[in-house]
């Protein structure tokens, strides 16, 4: 790094650090953003980081002096941030505010403190905590149409690609994708919600009876297996001995119901570490009736894209040629938006993505043109 001479920047760091200001306001305005879109304590948390990014715009600014001024344009990706942040303020944005945390040039810039450096890991916590408790609540339905639009793009193109390249006619490749789209879309809805009904249903099967509070009443104080209960669902045994002392606690009381007493205290005697598990279970799968909708609407979606060539009149190697095409966009964005919302690089999930559908689908391809051939034959 170039020496500063007699106490002044050189022309590098201005430049470097102005952009390091700049971003620094358009985080902190992005944290300002998706807050006015929440309330409660995830709104304090991102005004929280939009106060520290406020500090660390303001250490630019000082080390700047008189070149902080003209206020430096912020990167595209920040400014798009920001917007995305007060247009929506959702999953999306949380994921590519951990991703924007994740690239701070801090450690390696001496420059920049210590302090600040360790700054931005927490940031990327703080964020990545936020991320994932909306991930939590949408895993279940996000995984369905993430599940259900790949099959659909890759199960269709290969059907199709594997018809068309027997040779046979326009009309029997349309009606093919079309039975296709039908058959896995309904099959795809089906399945998730039976699959996503059995997982609930079994989760449910571990929850406490809800008759269970009958027996408290009559229990020894001195002599009984409450506690073994609690250390059954995975609590220590100290934790088992508080729970059961707040348990017979609440139900000795006067002035308690004994149901009401017991339904307030319900995740208490769950124990504190399998309710957590279990919670974020039922949460994590969602609802069946949303899994399978979302699964046939997003497989019908991905099913239709490559049968749209030949529906607007191509055939041949034209139409096998423009399919392929256009589900490896739709591959790729699928690809790069799991990336995005699980934090990953979005390039590489997309290639990832790409590959593998692009496998199945010239495997198919091939198959279908040795029977072709063979036909011919």
């Amino acid at each position: 790094m170039t020496e500063e001479k007699a106490g002044q920047p050189t022309a590098e760091q201005i430049k470097r650090w102005r952009r390091y200001m700049a971003e620094e306001r358009m985080e902190g305005r992005t944290y300002r953003e998706m807050a006015a879109k929440r309330t409660g304590e995830e709104a304090e948390i991102l005004r929280g980081l939009a106060e520290a990014e406020k500090r660390h715009e303001q250490y630019w600014r000082d080390r700047l002096g008189e070149h902080a001024h003209p206020e430096p344009k912020p990167p595209v990706g920040s400014r798009i941030l920001a917007t995305l942040a007060r247009l929506f303020g959702s999953i999306f944005v949380l994921a590519l505010a951990q991703r924007a945390e994740q690239r701070s040039g801090y450690d390696t810039d001496s420059d920049a403190t210590a302090e600040m450096a360790a700054d931005e890991h927490i940031h990327e916590e703080v964020v990545r905590a936020l991320a994932a408790r909306s991930r939590e609540n949408m895993s279940g339905t996000f995984r369905a149409a993430v599940f259900g639009a790949n099959d659909g793009l890759v199960s269709n193109l290969a059907l199709i690609l594997g018809i068309a390249a027997t040779g046979t006619s326009n009309l029997i490749v349309i009606i093919t994708g079309l039975a296709g789209l039908l058959a896995g879309a309904l099959s795809m809805g089906a399945g998730e919600y039976i699959s996503v009904a059995s997982q609930r249903d079994l989760l449910e099967a571990s929850d406490p009876d809800p008759q269970a509070h009958r027996a408290l009443t009559k229990l020894n104080v001195n002599a009984n297996e409450l506690e073994l209960v609690f250390r059954a669902r995975g609590d220590s045994p100290q934790q088992a001995a508080s729970h059961a002392a707040t348990l017979f606690a609440a139900i000795n009381k006067p002035e308690t119901d004994v149901s009401t007493g017991f339904m307030v205290t319900r995740m208490s005697m769950l124990g504190s570490n399998y309710a957590r598990t279990a919670t974020n279970q039922h949460i994590s799968i969602g609802t069946a009736l949303s899994a399978a909708v979302s699964s046939f609407c997003f497989f019908a979606t991905g099913a239709l894209l490559p049968l749209l060539p030949f529906l607007f009149g191509l055939s041949g190697l034209t139409g096998v040629v423009v399919a392929t095409a256009l589900v490896g966009v739709a591959l790729l964005l699928i690809g790069g938006i799991v990336g995005i919302l699980s934090g990953k690089p979005p390039f590489l999930r997309g290639v990832r993505q790409l590959a593998v559908g692009y496998g199945a689908a010239a495997v198919t391809y091939f198959l279908g043109w040795i029977f072709g051939v063979a036909a011919i034959g």
